[in-house]
Order: structure tokens, then sequence, then C-alpha cells
């Protein structure tokens, strides 16, 4: 076989045993797509793609994306490659990084189809901390009592950037907020996903705001609850990074975020494949973001 796919855990992770030449055969882009659904995330290891080859695994895959075009520190002259770096010669405003730091789905925040994938590649690593956690979501909603699946099925969730950024600034000036809040309108998205391929899934993040319908301590209280349910090991796989290993995962099944570092040496190459799937989101009204209104 050109492509074998390894479990790592029970109900999370495979380790993709392949030669870089075949990466992007027919044969495998196809067991990739299918490893994504029952896996989640899929580890090549020590693989060393160039940005070159990262991009034509991803155009493979699907159609590439780039939902931080417009993000403080994107690199204009490689549009379609993210560098995700604390280094301000490769990122010029690395703070918007650090918000990384706390489980977080990429894009849900932006007005498109969630990303389907994200593929991310090791180039440099910092000496303490840097690992990256992810946490499926479809096996956090199929272990839920049937009590709570009942509960939570029709909630709906208001994300925002303010809400991402939040633990990384404390209290803001109203210049940041005003910047926060001028690069998104707040999104409300379903608490439960219901997939076109009939699955379900929770869709959760500190980018949750509130609950529509809900005191905003009462609605943030049970995602952050929600947030530590879906975190337990079972359902987790924290990838300790070594150069040149390569990583991508379902984005629209399973949250992640980094062990903090501070090394400014550290930098991966983040390449995005879009999804065809909105969860179910509309904008919301005047009085659901006045809601929303934080306390600090």
């Amino acid at each position: 076989m050109t492509v074998r796919i390894e479990p790592i855990k029970p109900l999370i992770g495979g380790i993709v045993h392949v030669d870089k030449a075949h990466l992007t055969d027919p044969d495998v882009v196809e067991a990739i797509r299918h490893a994504l659904e029952d896996r989640g995330i899929l580890l090549f290891p020590q693989i060393n793609v160039s940005d070159a080859e990262q991009l034509a695994l991803t155009d493979a895959l699907g159609e590439r994306v780039n939902f931080t075009r417009s993000v403080p520190g994107s690199d204009v002259s490689a549009p379609d490659v993210y560098k995700i770096t604390l280094d301000r010669k490769l990122n010029s405003e690395p703070d918007y990084v650090l918000g990384t730091f706390f489980w977080h789905v990429d894009g849900v925040t932006i007005d498109q189809p969630l990303p389907k994938a994200t593929l991310l590649s090791a180039r440099q690593l910092s000496s303490e901390g840097g690992a990256t956690e992810f946490a499926n979501l479809y096996a956090a909603y199929d272990r839920l009592s049937d009590k709570d699946k009942q509960a939570y099925e029709e909630l709906r969730v208001i994300h925002t950037i303010e809400a991402a950024v939040r633990p990384v600034f404390g209290i803001p000036p109203e210049e940041r907020l005003a910047r926060w809040r001028s690069m998104a309108e707040p999104m409300e998205q379903p608490l439960v996903w219901r997939h076109e391929d009939g699955r379900k899934s929770l869709l959760l993040g500190t980018h949750g705001d509130g609950i529509v319908g809900w005191p905003g301590p009462n609605g943030r209280s049970l995602l952050w609850r929600l947030m530590q349910w879906a975190a337990q090991p079972d359902f987790v796989y924290t990838h300790e990074w070594t150069p040149g290993d390569l990583v991508i995962w379902n984005n629209q099944g399973l949250m992640h975020r980094v062990v903090p570092y501070t090394d400014q040496g550290r930098v991966m190459h983040r390449t995005t494949i879009a999804g065809e799937e909105k969860p179910g989101h509309v904008a919301p009204t005047e009085h659901m973001t006045k809601m929303l209104e934080p306390v600090y």
C-alpha cells in the first residue's frame, strides 16, 4: 500500500505513513480525506514539506482559502501561508497569535463556511512549551447524556473576536476594543452543529461569548463547562512537535490550542482548506449584541 494510517488514541488521532513523493497521489489524498473524518487529526512525522509542497497538498485536498489575509501581521508576499510566530521580523503584530493559547475553532467568527481543515508544519520550535492540543468535538457531543443532548439541541451561541482575545489583554483600551469589533461582526452559531453527513458535534471555543436568551454569566458559565468537558483526556490528543512534522486536522469537528511559549524562534506555517458547510448561523440582533457587553 502507498499509505498506512495508524491510530494514536481510540477516539482521536492518526499517524500517516507515506513517502513524501506520493503525498498528492489520488489514492493517498482519498485516504487522508477519509481518515480526517474518522480520526480528526493526522500526523505526518518529520515529513519536512516546503511551502510549495504544503500548498500542493492543500490544493489536492480541496480549495485553499486564506481567512487571515486581513489579520495584522500577515505576510502579504505569501498570502496563502500564514506564519504563526512571536517573531516581529516575520509577523509584525504577533499579539494575535497569543489568542491561540486558548481553545478555538479557526474561522468561527467570519461570515463564510468554516474552513474544512487546517495544515500546520513545524519550521522552528520553542525551547519550552509549544505543544498543540486537539479536542474531538464529535466525541464530546456523542458522550453527553441524552438529557444534556436534548437540553443543548436548540441553543445558539454568540461568537466574537473580542471574546477570543479577551483572555490575552484583560481590560483593553477602547481603541483596541474598537479595532476588534471592526474586524468582524458577532456571529450567532448553533451550540450543536448538525453536519450534512448526519453527524453532530459541539461548536465551542473561547470566542463563544454567551447564549442567546440567557443572562451573560449563565451562558458563559455553560460554555466554559462544556469546554472543560470536551477537553477531558479521552477526547484530546496533545502533539509534541518535532522539526519537520506536519499535522492536518478537521477544523469543523475539533477545537485546538497551543501550550503557552515565550520563545520568539518558534515558527509554524499554516495553510487552510475551504469548507462548504455553514453551521447555520445568523447575524445577531442589536439586542443580542448589547446582551453580550463584557464585564471585566
